[in-house]
């Protein structure tokens, strides 16, 4: 298994979605994004999707060309139309109007729409904390998980990220989680190392628990804990299709499938400016952390945090890589 730079997975990255079709800055954006999933050890947001992108360019289920459109409905309220593009170039484009917005009027938000998936909702929430403003994003998926009591799907894994700054560059907190028991790529990674999955993770097609990771692909995901976890789920579905007028998870094909129908899905970003009440934010916010710390083992979400320079890869999935990056079509 090699050992790779992540300055080389970034690279390697740019140039297979360069010869797949994207323009020069949207294969910027989107392989800054896979680098830094592969830094902090998201392998799932990683070099995984790096193909299906790739596969996706050449169909045009993803447009790699496309410009995408920001607008102010109102002073607090923006909206990217990614235009079936990436969203990671959505986000690139409006994130100066989003911090514009968020610091003149407190709070904002920032709808992005019509998107390929986000892959890594973090990523984005991040951007924002780094940049001294508390974000909240959620977004939809295609549709995996069954409500309680179900057996078909009706809503996505549908992540939600909560970044919080620290007042110096940094986070004092990062938390990006599934509101699914767990993701689906883990599901799909058992089953190529012929593993099994934990009970409470997936229901068979009958609605059964079930420990097959192959019955559970061919089920449904459950929430993570039961009924709160499902309320989560919904909560970003409304607000990720309802708020940006994308597609609910019901109605979105496979993501990583290479052909078929535009994701069309939306990511939504709740903004604060931590200052505009009190000024006393950082400080709460350290009295917390100085209690959590203070007991053996416990941390605050994304405590300590810190990319790696240099990643372990798959044989394979390395040589997919570099198949990808010398393609021409």
């Amino acid at each position: 298994m090699p050992q790779v730079s992540i300055e080389t997975i970034k690279q390697d990255s740019y140039a297979a979605l360069i010869a797949h079709g994207a323009q020069d800055w949207i294969a910027n954006s989107v392989s800054n994004a896979v680098a830094s999933a592969e830094s902090y050890g998201n392998v799932i947001c990683g070099l995984y999707y790096l193909e299906s992108y790739c596969l996706q360019l050449r169909t045009g289920r993803v447009k790699g060309d496309v410009t995408p459109q920001v607008t102010q409905t109102r002073p607090g309220s923006v909206l990217v139309d990614a235009q079936f593009g990436f969203a990671q170039a959505a986000f690139e484009k409006a994130l100066p109007t989003a911090l514009d917005a968020v610091r003149e009027n407190g709070t904002a938000s920032l709808a992005v729409a019509h998107a390929h998936t986000c892959t890594s909702l973090g990523y984005f929430t991040e951007q924002f904390a780094r940049e001294g403003i508390i974000a909240i994003g959620l977004t939809n998926a295609s549709p995996i998980v069954a409500p309680p009591g179900g057996k078909d799907r009706v809503i996505g894994t549908n992540p939600i990220a909560m970044s919080v700054p620290d007042g110096s560059g940094g986070m004092a907190m990062h938390f990006d989680f599934s509101t699914s028991a767990v993701a689906l790529g883990k599901i799909t990674m058992a089953k190529a190392a012929g593993e099994k999955i934990p009970l409470g993770w997936a229901v068979d097609a009958e609605g059964n628990p079930t420990t097959d990771p192959d019955a559970a692909i061919k089920g449904s995901l459950v929430s993570a804990g039961g009924y709160k976890g499902w309320g989560f789920g919904l909560m970003a579905e409304v607000l990720a299709a309802g708020m940006t007028g994308s597609v609910n998870s019901v109605d979105v094909k496979p993501l990583k499938a290479p052909e078929g129908a535009p994701h069309d899905l939306g990511q939504f970003y709740i903004l604060f400016d931590p200052k505009t009440h009190h000024g006393v934010f950082a400080d709460r916010m350290t009295r917390v952390a100085e209690a959590v710390s203070a007991q053996d083992g416990a941390r605050i979400p994304g405590a300590g945090r810190a990319p790696m320079s240099e990643v372990d890869v798959p044989d394979t999935l390395w040589a997919l890589v570099q198949d990808l990056k010398n393609s021409t079509f």
